[in-house]
């Protein structure tokens, strides 16, 4: 059964920097698309970074461009996201998703809040 279980989320103030991860277990990781989403009360989910199967490339939203980094690690079946000069408006919670054709599985999200 596909597992994909968040963590690294936390309370940091303006500027500074968090680094989240995605476990992938029970499906082929390397054969996937793999993307950060993020959600806040009273708003729809929105993709932040997604980076393809093989990690050659990345998209990223323009909010976050130059500041967050997503990466993956096929032997270790764990994508990334560093987040660098976080923002107030960056306050969410995250959620790894990994897609391929039909298929899409979540994680269950990790709340980051960015705040003094």
């Amino acid at each position: 059964q596909a597992q994909l279980v968040e963590s690294g989320g936390g309370l940091v103030q303006p500027g500074g920097s968090l680094k989240l991860s995605c476990a992938a277990s029970g499906f082929r990781f390397s054969y996937y698309t793999m993307s950060w989403y993020r959600q806040t009360t009273g708003k729809e989910r929105e993709i932040v970074a997604s980076i393809s199967s093989t990690g050659d490339s990345t998209s990223y939203v323009d909010s976050v461009k130059g500041r967050f980094t997503i990466s993956r690690d096929n032997a270790k079946s764990t994508l990334y996201l560093q987040m660098n000069s976080l923002k107030p408006e960056d306050t969410a919670v995250y959620y790894c998703n990994a897609a391929r054709g039909r298929t899409v599985n979540w994680g269950q999200g990790t709340q980051v809040t960015v705040s003094s």
